[in-house]
C-alpha cells in the first residue's frame, strides 16, 4: 500500500509534465503508465514544433499559444528541440487566397512569417517541386519526445516525485464520492491510496475514466508516420493548403517524417493498419517533394490522437464526419460534476503545448488542495537540456527511443539499468 497526493495516470507529454509541475510546487506526486515513457501518442506523433502558422487562420488562440510554448520551449528544453524553421509552400494548383489569409493571420498572431518567391525557397530545398510558386518562411522546429518525457520525469523525479513505467492500472475504487484506491499491476504491483487523481491518458482517458465511473468519449482518429532516409533537409515543409493527408515533412537529421492520414477508430489499441496510406503520404508528399518515394524507409508507424468532441450534452460527438475539424484544443475535465471530487482528465491538445496544458492541470489541482505556490516550469530548464547524452541516458532510465526520434536519440536501454 502506497500513499500520495497527487496520483498522475499516463506518462506522455500532459503527464510528465503535470507530474513535473506539482512536484516544482512541493505537492507529493506519484506517477504511474503502463508502457515506457510516451509509449503513447507523445512518442508516435511526427515530432513537430509548431510555430502556430498551421491553424493561424483558422484557430487563432490555439495559434498563439502554439508560438508562446514554441518560444517557452526553445528556451528550457535544449536538445529535445531542433530549431529548423519551416516552410508553408504553395504549389501552383494551390489556391493563393489561403496562401495570403494564413500570412495575414500569422502577422496577426505575432508569429513571424516571411515570403520567399519559389527560386529561393528552391535554393533552400533544391529537392522541392518545380511546382512550388512561393513560399512562407515560419518558426517550426522539430522535437524529439523521448528525450523530452525522459527530462521532464527526470525534473519531476528530482523534486521528490515517484515515476512507475510499465506499471498500468487494472482497477479504481470510488467510495463516497471520491477515489480511494487505485491498483497498479505490472512492475509496480501496488495499491496507491491518492488524495487527487489525474487522468493524463490521452486517447486511453476515457477507458480509465470508465474505470472511476465516469462517462465521457474520446474520439481518437489514427495517423500513420513513415520516416524515410533523407541527408541535408533542414526546415519543415508543410504544404500550404486546407489540412489534408500527406501535408508534411519533418526533418529529423539523416531522416524526414512523412505525415499523415486522420482517420476515426473505434479502439486505440485495436485499429486497422493499411498500406493505401502508406502509399497515400508518398504520393502527397510527393508533390512537395518529387521522388521521395524512392527515400528507403527507416521506420512506418500509426498513432492515435487525443481528440475529445463534445456534442450538446457535453459528450463526445461519436457521429462521423470530418475528423481534422475536430478541435486540437485541450479540455480539462473536473468529474466533481460527475459526482468524483478528487478525479480529473486532461484531453485533447497538442505535444507543442503541453507544458501549458500540464500548468492549467497542475494549477486546477493546486487550488483544490489549497497549495498556493505558483507554476515555474517556464522558467525552469528541463535537466540535461544542453547535453544530448545526458538526454539520451535519461530516456534509457525511463524507456527506449520511441519511434518519432528512434533515428536520432541513441539507445542506451541495453547499458543503462532502468532506475539508475
Amino acid at each position: 500500500m502506497a500513499h500520495t497526493t497527487v496520483l498522475v495516470i499516463g506518462g506522455g507529454g500532459t503527464g510528465v509534465g503535470t507530474a513535473r509541475d506539482l512536484a516544482l510546487r512541493g505537492v507529493d506526486v506519484t506517477l504511474v503508465e503502463r508502457g515506457g515513457l510516451a509509449s503513447g501518442t507523445s512518442g508516435s506523433s511526427h515530432g513537430l514544433l509548431h510555430s502556430g502558422a498551421r491553424y493561424a487562420e483558422s484557430d487563432p488562440e490555439g495559434a498563439a499559444e502554439c508560438i508562446d510554448e514554441n518560444e517557452t520551449l526553445r528556451e528550457i528544453a535544449g536538445h529535445c528541440i531542433n530549431d529548423t524553421g519551416g516552410l508553408f509552400v504553395q504549389l501552383e494548383q494551390d489556391d493563393p487566397d489561403y496562401f495570403e489569409a494564413k500570412l495575414e493571420a500569422c502577422h496577426e498572431h505575432g508569429i513571424d512569417a516571411e515570403v520567399i518567391d519559389g527560386d529561393e525557397a528552391r535554393n533552400r530545398v533544391p529537392d522541392l517541386s518545380d511546382g512550388v510558386e512561393r513560399a512562407m518562411v515560419v518558426p517550426d522546429a522539430a522535437i524529439y519526445p523521448s528525450r523530452l518525457t525522459a527530462a521532464n520525469a527526470e525534473s519531476a523525479a528530482n523534486h521528490g516525485a515517484t515515476i512507475h513505467t510499465n506499471a498500468p492500472v487494472t482497477d479504481i475504487t470510488v467510495a463516497d464520492g471520491r477515489i480511494e484506491r487505485v491498483e497498479v499491476g505490472g512492475e509496480a504491483n501496488t495499491t496507491i491510496e491518492p488524495a487527487y487523481v489525474v487522468n493524463a491518458t490521452g486517447a486511453w482517458a476515457d477507458k480509465i475514466g470508465a474505470m472511476a465511473g465516469v462517462d465521457f468519449e474520446m474520439k481518437p482518429t489514427k495517423g500513420v508516420m513513415l520516416s524515410v532516409e533523407y541527408e541535408g533537409l533542414e526546415p519543415v515543409l508543410n504544404r500550404c493548403r486546407e489540412p489534408s493527408d500527406g501535408d508534411i515533412i519533418i526533418p529529423h537529421e539523416g531522416e524526414a517524417v512523412l505525415g499523415t492520414t486522420s482517420i476515426e477508430v473505434d479502439d486505440p489499441d485495436d485499429y486497422p493498419k493499411e498500406e493505401w496510406e502508406v502509399e497515400r503520404m508518398f504520393e502527397e508528399c510527393g508533390a512537395m517533394v518529387p521522388g521521395i518515394e524512392t527515400h528507403e524507409i527507416r521506420r512506418k508507424w500509426w498513432a492515435c490522437r487525443p481528440l475529445y468532441a463534445p456534442d450538446e450534452s457535453g459528450r463526445a460527438d461519436s457521429g462521423t464526419g470530418d475528423e481534422r475539424g475536430i478541435s486540437r484544443d485541450f479540455t480539462l475535465l473536473d468529474h466533481a460534476d460527475d459526482g468524483v471530487e478528487n478525479f480529473a482528465s486532461v484531453v485533447g491538445g497538442k505535444l507543442t503545448t503541453y507544458r501549458m496544458m500540464a500548468e492549467a492541470t497542475a494549477d486546477h489541482v493546486a487550488a483544490e488542495l489549497g497549495v498556493a505556490a505558483s507554476s515555474t516550469t517556464a522558467t525552469e530548464q528541463l535537466p540535461g537540456a544542453s547535453d544530448p547524452a545526458e538526454l539520451d541516458r535519461l530516456v534509457a532510465k525511463y524507456s527506449e527511443p520511441q519511434p518519432t526520434d528512434a533515428g536520432v536519440v541513441a539507445d542506451l536501454s541495453e547499458s543503462t539499468a532502468a532506475g539508475d
